[in-house]
């Protein structure tokens, strides 16, 4: 049972499928297909081009989540585009979002301007500290997602920002392969204790560094496993912090398929591949 897994320090999170891979399913036909792949739950896109068009949000967004539920699979997380309470569609996509009980959203992503980098930071407190306030309202926790290149990439900088605002409803959805790119050997080491107190959901992914022709070194995405992420480490730390939120699985490296669903269904190949591959290091860590 959940209780006597608990008891023993399993992780009892929900693991899902970032719906952003499966683009070409409608949201009416993700969820069987998720649970087949042996997903718990669906992390699911509100944002342009995304399964939910955030204008849609009044109409589509509950009917989304239900026909999920319905079809077994758990929504405990919404990615959007939100970077300010003012923004139209934010108002319907948190209201809906706290109506239907889908308890974590992702925000979007600041951009530095690499002029005035503290005053940068001011206007992203700023519109952050409103989104979160709005979002609280409804009864909605933010998770801050650290990407590299973009404010948080260091997770040093925006952590200034989410420390002095209510833990309640804002905190960090962590992300290891950007950790590592932004952090180096030791930088991930850092920011991942950083972060455990406050950890709201965590995405899943890896990379390596390799020098192209002509482009000089670039980050290659692949699967999990054949990267830099150190795994069985930092799964350790989530067991560390008794981090029982959901894990966004994403599959950023090319897949192929000549047809949509030849690629579909190698994306799901892909996809069982890496699930169980972070099944099995989370259950080594939290058994250990």
């Amino acid at each position: 049972t959940v209780i006597q897994a608990a008891a023993q320090g399993a992780f009892q999170g929900p693991i899902c499928f970032f719906s952003k891979h499966l683009p070409d399913l409608h949201w009416k036909d993700l969820g069987p297909v998720v649970k087949q792949a042996g997903f718990d739950g669906v992390d699911l896109t509100v944002r342009p081009a995304g399964h939910v068009l955030p204008e849609r949000a009044q109409e589509e967004l509950e009917p989304a989540v239900q026909a999920l539920r319905a079809a077994g699979v758990q929504v405990p997380m919404l990615t959007t585009a939100l970077l300010s309470s003012d923004e139209p569609t934010a108002e319907p996509i948190l209201s809906v979002a706290g109506r239907v009980k889908v308890p974590f959203i992702k925000p979007g992503y600041y951009r530095y301007q690499f002029k005035d980098v503290r005053a940068e930071l001011e206007s992203v407190r700023q519109q952050l500290s409103q989104l979160v306030e709005l979002a609280g309202r409804h009864g909605v926790q933010v998770g801050y997602h650290n990407h590299a290149g973009y404010v948080g990439g260091p997770v040093w900088d925006v952590a200034g920002i989410i420390e002095k605002l209510d833990p309640k409803w804002v905190g960090y959805y962590y992300d290891i392969r950007h950790a590592v790119v932004e952090g180096g050997g030791v930088g991930w080491k850092v920011s991942t204790r950083l972060v455990s107190p406050r950890l709201k959901m965590i995405a899943v992914k890896d990379f390596y560094w390799d020098k192209i022709p002509g482009k000089g070194w670039q980050q290659i995405n692949c699967p999990l496993g054949q990267g830099m992420v150190d795994w069985p480490g930092f799964c350790g730390m989530l067991a560390d912090a008794d981090f029982q939120g959901p894990v966004s699985l994403h599959l950023e490296y090319g897949i192929p398929g000549a047809t949509k669903t030849q690629k579909q269904d190698n994306t799901l190949v892909a996809a069982k591949r890496d699930l169980d591959f972070i099944r099995k290091c989370l259950a080594a860590a939290y058994k250990s």
